[in-house]
């Protein structure tokens, strides 16, 4: 097979793929937003067959040569196709180690998993998702035997899945320096904390904080022709391409403020995927290059921008108007003191930025201990609290408030869950090297992120996947990854 017939064939074989890949993107966004409970039967079938056909399309053996002949004539392709088809050649090795009855067998799983783990956070009942998660967590001690490399084996085989070259060893050294600088400045803050207001518990009525957060969006300069906003049990991001991004949020009349810093995380996932290069759509290069630099965007919006005064100088008078009886007395500076806090709690989403990589070392550690076969699936939640205790000296009274908090692990997405951790500190890296080239806080007394947005696209989004993100940051910041930046950043905040 020459070079041309290559890219034919490559070519041909991607439509198809993405074609697969949009109809899995679909199936899985009704699941979690319209779909009936009972439907779930039929939907998980669906994503078996989808599966399959996914399955069966990496390992057809004329487009195995074709990427083989492109990736030996590398240095003739452009930049993008030339990394887009190394990637491929590395998925196309991964994918013949898997059986495809297995693979095709996990869609089904984690698609049945989902509606099981709702309802279970919702009743407090861990043991009704149990027989789920032993069966996730075996596919994914399983997938370690399958992919074991010469350089990648047991839990680095699912970290490199969500950040390339990024092994425990790196996350180790790096939660390491953040114990070693933060926790410190964790014990003097949280001694200090002060009670929570009685207008923070007050009702904020679901429409109100569905219209201000409709707003904030706006704000944000998210493009409304090309992307929609529902409502899911746990927030998130999904999309395909840069002209179909599709968010949702979660709305509690206890807590207003979590759907806030929700909508403004998950939009700057969202800016990530409309801002990538548009010719980069009809091809497997648009979209983040790792969850690291992904989770970097949605950090870096919520927290250096969404908890600054500089924004809310601009924004709180437009939350009053929303919420006229519960804000009345309450003073924009009161109201930045309050959303910049900081206390131990028990949800990850609600924790504050001081607290929050405490919350992923939890995961972090349980999530190695499980692969590796210390921990089994049942024993989950009393691990769960005696980790969370030995770290934050409070006990999750419940399993909602603890190991059933979040959905990851029904989708068995693990290794995800240190990129959190890590997206924060690309956050701050970033945040500095703006800084240089403008002034965020007064930028922002616009009304709008737009002039951000701009840096953040001309630097990051742009790119899509067709670099690898450590070389991206290189390129956005002048420097190789530095977590004393994010060290400082919170040190300066909260010391």
């Amino acid at each position: 097979m020459n070079k041309q017939q290559a890219l034919e064939v490559y070519t041909k074989q991607r439509r198809k793929m993405l074609a697969n890949r949009y109809a899995s993107f679909v199936c899985s966004w009704d699941m979690q937003t319209d779909a009936a409970p009972q439907s779930v039967i039929a939907d998980s079938e669906q994503m078996g067959v989808l599966g399959e056909q996914e399955y069966e399309l990496f390992a057809d053996a004329c487009f195995r040569e074709a990427v083989e002949t492109l990736c030996g004539c590398a240095a003739e392709l452009d930049e993008v196709l030339r990394h887009e088809v190394t990637d491929m050649k590395k998925h196309i090795d991964e994918t013949a180690k898997i059986p495809k009855e297995e693979y095709a067998a996990y869609q089904r799983l984690t698609a049945e998993a989902y509606p099981v783990y709702v309802e279970a956070k919702r009743k407090n009942d861990f043991a009704s998702f149990l027989p789920y998660l032993k069966k996730v967590v075996e596919y994914a001690r399983k997938t370690t035997q399958w992919l074991q490399t010469d350089k990648l084996s047991g839990y680095d085989v699912l970290l490199d899945m969500f950040e390339p070259n990024y092994t425990q060893k790196q996350y180790d050294e790096f939660f390491a320096l953040l114990k070693e600088k933060i926790v410190p400045v964790i014990k003097k803050a949280t001694a200090k904390t002060e009670s929570v207001p009685e207008w923070a518990t007050q009702p904020y009525y679901k429409e109100g904080q569905r219209k201000f957060c409709e707003y904030l969006r706006d704000v944000m300069c998210f493009d409304k022709s090309r992307g929609i906003m529902k409502e899911s049990e746990h927030p998130f991001t999904s999309g395909f391409g840069t002209e179909d991004v599709r968010i949702t949020n979660h709305y509690y009349e206890n807590n207003f403020t979590s759907s806030i810093f929700s909508v403004i995380h998950e939009t700057g996932h969202a800016l990530y995927e409309q801002q990538c290069d548009k010719s980069l759509n009809g091809t497997l290069s648009y979209g983040g290059a790792s969850m690291g630099m992904h989770e970097s965007q949605s950090r870096f919006y919520e927290n250096m921008i969404g908890r600054s005064a500089a924004f809310w100088k601009v924004h709180y008078k437009h939350l009053q108007q929303h919420f006229p009886v519960q804000l009345k007395h309450v003073s924009e500076s009161q109201f930045v003191k309050y959303v910049n806090r900081t206390e131990r709690t028990f949800v990850r989403t609600e924790a504050d930025e001081l607290t929050y990589p405490l919350h992923i070392m939890v995961r972090y550690e349980l999530e190695k201990m499980l692969i590796e076969g210390s921990l089994q699936a049942e024993d989950l939640p009393a691990a769960w609290k005696e980790k969370f205790t030995q770290y934050f000296g409070i006990t999750p009274p419940n399993d909602t408030l603890g190991v059933l908090q979040d959905v990851h692990w029904a989708y068995g997405n693990f290794g995800y869950f240190p990129t959190y951790a890590l997206g924060s500190a690309i956050a701050a890296q970033l945040y500095a090297a703006m800084q240089r080239d403008f002034d965020v806080e007064k930028s922002l007394e616009s009304g709008t992120t737009q002039r951000i947005n701009e840096w953040l696209a001309s630097h990051i989004h742009r790119y899509g996947c067709s670099k690898y993100p450590d070389e991206i940051l290189r390129l956005a910041t002048g420097e190789d990854f530095d977590a004393h930046y994010y060290v400082d950043y919170l040190v300066k905040k909260f010391g």
